[in-house]
């Protein structure tokens, strides 16, 4: 008999606009996904594709005005966030689901020591006393490697991946099911990249937390991830394990990212960026947002809405497969 598989994220065609005085961004468009439990997700995509409004509808978190959630559902952890009132979104947020967000530079108070500002989150969930909440802050500095004697330091005193180790600690300090890392890499050298992300690692070991990863760094999908979502224009084009999307990429704009990044066993081979930019998310076209930029597009791709192909858990959205030809063609090439 097989395994019910338990979901701690269950996202159903989401919508997500920002609507401003002369024109409507479309953020997002219909994303549906779902995430295991003690399973880590990865949004890939570029800069502007509609991930980190995403994770924010996770949280309820979409700045209104301007953002406006269309339609959709959002269950985390058995709660409709979409229908839980502020002082019920308080208890959650941090609680069942925390994120680490993009910049560490302004993600801490510049007036408060560290240590203090990990305690008000511990004491804002957990039913302990003043005492005991610096004990658990003082262990939660320690556990990302930082010492004791710094814990009453300021943020402006801490180099930028100590304050990302700060930012990590006070999003895991009341053991959250659920982690949202948005680019926590971003503003780091690669030596602390490295350090950063192996300490992810072991905390998700540690405390079976469930993850979702959002980077445009494939390297870094493929160290941290399970499973890939890639998003392009508001909308997921293609999702699977890791081992699918990389092995068995199917969406072009997948093969295009493939494409674009330098391949360390081939250093002879030629990069082959992606022609032109992003659609504007105030006009996007009527068919596939990707058809001005896919080299096998087709005329019905511009005016038709890419169709849903299957290959069991894979799932990429592409009119080209309707002709079987291309889809033999195009077998795990």
């Amino acid at each position: 008999m097989e395994e019910k598989k338990e979901y701690v994220v269950e996202v159903e065609d989401l919508t997500v606009y920002y609507e401003l005085e002369k024109e409507t961004v479309k953020a997002v468009n219909g994303i549906s996904f779902k995430l295991e439990k003690g399973r880590t997700l990865g949004f890939v995509g570029e800069t502007g594709s509609g991930k980190t409004t995403t994770a924010l509808s996770l949280l309820h978190l979409v700045p209104d005005p301007p953002g406006v959630i269309k339609s959709g559902k959002v269950n985390v952890c058995g709660h409709d966030m979409l229908a839980l009132k502020p002082h019920q979104l308080t208890k959650v947020r941090g609680k069942d689901i925390s994120m680490i967000f993009q910049d560490p530079m302004t993600s801490l108070d510049p007036v408060f020591p560290v240590v203090d500002q990990i305690m008000e989150a511990i004491m804002l969930h957990e039913d302990v006393n003043k005492s005991e909440a610096y004990q658990k802050a003082i262990k939660m500095l320690e556990l990302v490697g930082i010492p004791e004697e710094r814990a009453h330091e300021y943020p402006h005193q801490f180099s930028g991946g100590m304050k990302q180790r700060v930012v990590i600690s006070i999003a895991l300090a009341c053991n959250p099911q659920v982690l949202i890392a948005d680019e926590p890499t971003t503003a780091l050298d690669v030596t602390i990249q490295a350090q950063v992300l192996d300490l992810m690692k072991n905390l998700r070991k540690q405390y079976g937390t469930s993850m979702i990863m959002i980077t445009h760094d494939l390297g870094i999908i493929a160290e941290v991830c399970d499973e890939v979502a890639v998003i392009y224009a508001g909308s997921i084009v293609e999702k699977g394990t890791v081992r699918e999307i990389f092995k068995h990429t199917r969406h072009p704009y997948t093969e295009g990212l493939f494409n674009s990044v330098p391949d360390v066993k081939n250093r002879g081979r030629e990069l082959t960026p992606i022609p032109g930019l992003m659609p504007d998310p105030t006009n996007l076209p009527a068919g596939c947002a990707f058809a001005e930029r896919c080299s096998y597009a087709t005329d019905a791709c511009k005016t038709n809405k890419p169709s849903e192909h299957r290959e069991g858990d894979h799932v990429f959205f592409c009119s080209a497969y309707d002709d079987p030809g291309f889809a033999i063609k195009r077998k795990d090439s």
